[in-house]
């Protein structure tokens, strides 16, 4: 019955591509959220063929959880943020996508991140997930800090953590490093004895493999690890001077978001965590107020 319902009805789909996954949400102005759907990495930085293959993943199953047709997808008017696309070649290779939704509004997933963490207000946002990077907006003025991507930037960030992980570890197994307890995590996660073991399977590995080594770090830095406390603190350090510039620009909310949001928190400076809100609204739905705030402006302009 829903799905007759919103046939007439001006639909909308948020998406929230980032280096590990990409959520899908198809929306109403009348009826609400109808649909969910989950892809998997969408960051064009590291595969373009496989970003806009995840977004139609996201988006398939999203139609299906809200019952719609598969064709609806022309109907859909897309709001999209994307990480990597602050990068101008990845934002023009997206917009010349032949894309099936209706319309296609583009932005970084910094963007949509921030316009649903403060449902559309003035406020700063603080990604920390599989890459890290920070954006507000303030009366008009957008600042952004970092997101340079992996391997050369992203501190603080999942990919990071995994990264300076690996390299402690595999010192470590050679003689060369300081003793880690995340030396055994790896060994037993990996099923090997030895550095190269390790090394081989980590060959190659995009910035979401890095990601999901992330929680052994906390773990061991829980343990009082000292290799583990020196790599949490120094990115703690740095998400804590990412919070301070971005607040430079006086925003009335900040608010972090991603899968290290919630590890990071205790070991960010007391000040910068005392600041932190939860985000009101997820990234998806940032991306949806995106679409919305441009197809209206659009029809404005014709009228």
């Amino acid at each position: 019955m829903m799905a007759k319902q919103v046939q007439q009805d001006q639909l909308y789909i948020g998406i929230d591509g980032g280096g590990t996954k990409c959520r899908a949400t198809i929306y109403s102005k009348q009826h609400g959220v109808l649909g969910t759907g989950l892809g998997g990495p969408a960051n064009p930085l590291h595969g373009l063929e496989r970003t806009l293959e995840s977004i139609m993943v996201s988006t398939q199953l999203a139609l299906q959880d809200a019952g719609l047709r598969v064709e609806q997808v022309h109907e859909l008017n897309a709001g999209m943020g994307l990480a990597g696309v602050n990068l101008p070649a990845l934002y023009d290779k997206i917009m010349q996508w032949d894309h099936p939704f209706q319309q296609m509004f583009l932005t970084t997933d910094l963007h949509t991140a921030c316009i649903g963490a403060h449902e559309g207000q003035d406020g700063a946002v603080i990604i920390t997930g599989t890459g890290s990077c920070g954006f507000s907006i303030v009366s008009g003025r957008s600042v952004n800090y970092g997101g340079h991507g992996f391997a050369q930037g992203d501190i603080g960030s999942g990919a990071w953590m995994g990264l300076e992980a690996i390299k402690a570890v595999l010192l470590d197994l050679d003689g060369l490093g300081k003793a880690t307890a995340m030396s055994d995590m790896f060994k037993s996660h990996f099923n090997t004895l030895t550095a190269m073991g390790i090394a081989e399977q980590m060959a190659g590995q995009p910035s979401s493999g890095y990601a999901k080594l992330a929680r052994f770090v906390f773990n061991a830095a829980e343990q009082e690890d000292e290799v583990a406390l020196a790599i949490v603190t120094q990115g703690a350090d740095y998400i804590s001077r990412l919070a301070k510039r971005l607040l430079e620009n006086q925003p009335p909310r900040l608010s972090m978001i991603g899968g290290l949001a919630e590890p990071l928190n205790k070991w960010l400076d007391p000040d910068i965590a005392a600041r932190v809100e939860l985000p009101k609204q997820p990234p998806e739905m940032g991306a949806i107020y995106f679409a919305i705030q441009n197809v209206e402006q659009n029809l404005e302009k014709a009228n």
